[in-house]
């Protein structure tokens, strides 16, 4: 991907960890990463790269679908990753805690249109698309990303 580029192709899941990685490189305590798309389309696997990558180990993974929100310890802080699709209400947002992890923590959250007015204006958005012969990845970036975006290559 090219600094100009706003998506990516990945071919097969081996191309979404080396993109995970590469992009897990990137962040900060503080990030949040919004990742968007229908079921099946990568989200989950894509947030399981960037968290082992950021683990620097092969740490079992799983999807924080039942339990909302799975926290793991990082060298340089937290990471939460956030299945959001049972939420009925941007109010319970508050009562996970997020309001801070976005202040201290990298955030990675599957299904952010239940945040509503809460999620982060600085927040980075990675759409998925599941294609009949790839998964097709569209960024929106504010302009905090930008710089950072411009060192990502794949």
């Amino acid at each position: 991907m090219t600094a100009a580029a706003r998506q990516i192709s990945l071919a097969d899941e081996a191309a979404t960890n080396r993109f995970a990685t590469a992009m897990a490189a990137l962040l900060h305590p503080g990030d949040t990463i919004l990742l968007q798309g229908a079921i099946g389309a990568g989200k989950s696997a894509f947030a399981r790269g960037v968290i082992r990558a950021r683990l620097n180990r092969m740490e079992d993974v799983p999807s924080p679908t039942f339990t909302l929100v799975q926290t793991y310890e990082a060298p340089d802080g937290d990471i939460w990753h956030c299945d959001l699709y049972r939420l009925t209400d941007p109010a319970e947002v508050l009562e996970l805690g997020l309001d801070e992890a976005f202040q201290t923590a990298i955030c990675l959250i599957e299904w952010p249109d239940r945040l509503g007015p809460d999620a982060p204006d600085t927040a980075l958005t990675l759409n998925f698309a599941a294609r009949a012969e790839d998964h097709l990845v569209t960024f929106d970036a504010p302009p905090a990303w930008q710089d950072r975006l411009a060192k990502l290559h794949v």
